[in-house]
């Protein structure tokens, strides 16, 4: 697992960019060195879960009603879409050295 903050350039987070970043710069090199073991990871954008809850119900919705407008699938994720990205990867042997993003587009959202 990693984040979407590998990417980004949010004020305030710069180690855990550094973090996630160190991650997905080491999956390819892993699914080489490890082969044939696989080596991928998930890099999820905002999703729905208690790590929100230090909001009030009102501005977390809030909240997540703007997120939601700037991404191309027009709604913040759940635990269900990161499960299933995990399931992919786990079922897909031919699958390895892969960061999947599952962020609503987030990356493509000052494009759309």
């Amino acid at each position: 697992m990693t984040a979407a903050s590998a990417g980004a350039a949010m004020p305030g987070t710069a180690a855990l960019a550094a973090v996630n970043a160190g991650i997905e710069a080491m999956v390819p090199v892993l699914a080489v060195e490890l082969a044939p073991v696989r080596v991928n990871a998930v890099s999820p954008g905002v999703i729905d879960t208690p790590w929100w809850d230090f909001l009030d119900a009102d501005t977390k919705a809030a909240t997540f009603e703007a997120m939601a407008a700037g991404l191309p699938a027009r709604r913040v994720g759940t635990p269900d879409d990161i499960a299933a990205a995990i399931a992919f990867l786990t079922d897909n042997t031919y699958t390895t050295g892969v960061v999947l993003r599952v962020d609503g587009g987030a990356r493509l959202a000052s494009a759309a």
